[in-house]
């Protein structure tokens, strides 16, 4: 305001600050934070997958079959750091948290991975204290199976999950398919899995449902304990029904593991016609395929040209001071005739056979 009050005052149109705001108003400007709608740019397919997303949802609620929404939530430093928002206390007396909110990398670090159950409005979040890597966001999908899933749904073969596509369960992260297979393996479940386009979180289940509850429920409350942000967690309800389980994940989740290319073939993995980077189903495997995933084939070892010629030579050589033909000399050695046979014509060309000298 102080600026537009100067620039009109020194083109000879003397105004105050306050007479600037006034104006504007009744204008009909007001002062607006920025408003989070743009989606930038969008895949071609964003609403078909959605309708694919929803459509599946709706048969396998149908059916009495769970659908769950599975996202992490912001990570949270464990420290009296201030949180965002109010809470009711008594006058004068606010909870006392330090003054400076720096990034402490030292500090230790909470990061809830929920489940929410779309078909029966509960939640459960697991609350990490390590990494959150795939196989953490695995782990607990698993946790709430076995917490929750196998008594709410104990006839259940067949399980929906709807994710983002990226984060700790990204459409393209091979270790997120291979935990999820040996959930399968062990639960004997069918695992459905759906990934929203890229840019779109905002319409998982999760974020609007679950998380944005539980946000409101810890407002104003320091992080002060992990048993804290347990407890706040798990009291979070709503008008509607929602209740929300919680735990703590003491577990270890270290960064930089991989899923080798013999472990991805062994998987029971079947990617849909549509977009199978976001659409695949993960089913349990045979004894069969158990066998062939904990026993990978040898590794090849690689040959060079070069070691293949010197190779070749050595065995020219040896079959000429053998005084035996090139068939023979093959078959004592088992060798495969017409390679060596290639192999000659190559390295010293064509071998004239001499003629016996006449009387």
């Amino acid at each position: 305001m102080r600026v537009l009050a100067r620039e009109l005052t020194l083109a000879n149109h003397p105004v105050g600050a306050d007479k600037v705001s006034d104006l504007l108003r009744a204008g009909g400007y007001s002062l607006q934070a920025n408003a989070k709608t743009k989606e930038g740019i969008d895949h071609p397919d964003r609403n078909a997958q959605f309708e694919r997303i929803n459509a599946k949802a709706q048969e396998f609620l149908a059916r009495g079959l769970p659908v769950v929404s599975v996202d992490a939530k912001k990570k949270e430093s464990v420290a009296e750091h201030a949180t965002p928002g109010r809470e009711w206390e008594r006058k004068g007396s606010p909870v006392e948290v330090v003054s400076h909110d720096y990034f402490d990398q030292n500090a230790p670090k909470a990061t809830p991975y929920g489940i929410y159950d779309v078909g029966k409005n509960l939640g459960f979040v697991n609350v990490g204290m390590d990494h959150n890597t795939p196989t953490f966001a695995a782990r607990s999908l698993e946790k709430w199976w076995d917490r929750m899933g196998v008594e709410l749904y104990p006839e259940a073969r067949d399980l929906f999950v709807t994710a983002d596509a990226g984060g700790s369960n990204a459409s393209k992260s091979r270790v997120w398919k291979a935990n999820l297979q040996s959930l399968a393996d062990r639960t004997g479940l069918t695992i459905h899995v759906s990934h929203f386009p890229p840019g779109t979180s905002k319409w998982n289940k999760i974020e609007h449902r679950l998380f944005s509850f539980i946000t409101l429920n810890w407002r104003g409350r320091p992080f002060a304990t992990y048993e804290t942000i347990v407890n706040l967690i798990a009291g979070t309800t709503t008008s509607k029904g929602l209740k929300v389980k919680a735990e703590l994940d003491p577990d270890e989740y270290p960064l930089g593991i991989s899923a080798t290319d013999h472990v991805m073939q062994t998987l029971h993995l079947e990617r849909h016609a549509f977009h199978g980077e976001w659409n695949y189903t993960l089913r349990p495997r045979t004894a069969a395929q158990l066998v062939a995933a904990a026993n990978p084939a040898p590794e090849q070892v690689v040959v060079t040209h070069a070691e293949r010629r010197a190779r070749w030579k050595r065995l020219i050589s040896e079959q000429m001071q053998s005084g035996l033909d090139g068939s023979e000399f093959c078959k004592q050695r088992g060798i495969n005739y017409h390679a060596f046979a290639q192999a000659r014509l190559t390295l010293i060309g064509k071998i004239r056979k001499t003629r016996k000298a006449t009387k």
